[in-house]
Parts: structure tokens; sequence; C-alpha cells
């Protein structure tokens, strides 16, 4: 054997050695990613903890009013309620709604004739988290309040203008037609 050959093999071994060992994990280059993610979620806990306890501040003021707990996070009562066997909203079905916001204490912020009346198509086109929640747990002709945390608003942004960062609010929504998709 000549030295050429006996050297393509022992690098060949060398290669096959290198090879099959175990893969090695990297370490994180940033551990103070984890540490700011925890300290974020800390600080949202609070958060909602605050909000949580300021609508159940409203909710207590208003004794005569009935409000009920939402899965999504919010409260909510009817201003009107449709006790027919009409049915509520689903993917893809388009309302027609018109909404005012107010503060949680009940000062108007943005009045219906401002805002506008909104034509929507359920679950598929963008809208605000409160207002795309809160018509699927309505009827057509209902008016309802709902008691919003600031995760489902504006959240840490606010809306740069009446809306502050952080601000729960108080939605009224007037839910005006439901037109069904055809092929429910």
């Amino acid at each position: 054997m000549n030295s050429k050959s006996s050297l393509t093999i022992c690098c060949i071994l060398l290669f096959v050695a290198v090879g099959c060992s175990a893969p090695q994990p990297r370490k994180p280059l940033n551990k103070s990613i984890n540490a700011f993610l925890q300290q974020s979620a800390k600080r949202n806990k609070i958060l909602l903890a605050a909000e949580q306890k300021q609508i159940a501040e409203v909710i207590a003021t208003e004794k005569k009013e009935a409000y009920f707990p939402s899965k999504k996070g919010f409260w909510y009562r009817y201003k009107n309620k449709d006790d027919s066997g009409s049915t509520f909203p689903i993917k893809g079905d388009l309302v027609k709604f018109q909404y005012a916001i107010y503060t949680l204490k009940g000062d108007l912020l943005y009045d219906a004739a401002t805002l506008g009346a909104v034509r929507y198509q359920v679950d598929q086109e963008d809208l605000l988290p409160a207002l795309r929640e809160g018509i699927k747990i309505m009827k057509a002709g209902e008016v309802v309040v709902f008691l919003f945390p600031s995760y489902l608003c504006y959240s840490y942004q606010g809306d740069g203008d009446k809306i502050g960062i952080n601000q729960p609010l108080r939605f009224e929504i007037s839910l005006d037609t439901i037109i069904k998709t055809q092929t429910q």
C-alpha cells in the first residue's frame, strides 16, 4: 500500500469517527430573553388582575343590572334582549352593527354616529377582538353592554387619541342584521 492510499484511508476513518459522535446542543446566546418573557408574563398577570378588579367594581355599583361572564374574559348585560328562537351569527354570516365606546365608568369616548355602521363577515375579516367576540353572542335586534379588559380592546397602544394605554372599556353594541350564508 502506498502512502497516498494510506492517507486516504486514515482520512476516511477519521471522518467516520468524528461524524459518528453525538451532536452537542448549543447553549443559548442570550439568557436575558427568558427573563424578559417571565417578567412580561408577571406584569400582564398583575395588569389583568387590576382590570378585573375595576370591572368587578363597576358591576358592584350597577347592582340592578344582571351582568354575565363570558368564556373569553369579558362581562355583558342586555339592554334589549331577543328571547325568540332566532340564531346567533356564525362564521361567514354577514352582520351589520353599530357601537359606542365608553370608559368603564360610563363617560362617552366615541358615539355610534362618529364610528358609523359596520358591516362585517364573521370570522372572515379583521376586526377589533372586543367587537369580534361580542357580536358572536348577540342576536339581530339586540343591544348589549360589554365590559372588556384592555387585551380585547386597544391593549398597550391605546388609540392615540381618547383611549389610553391598557384601558378597559365599556362598549354598547346594537346588532342590526344577520344575513346567513348560503352554505348553512
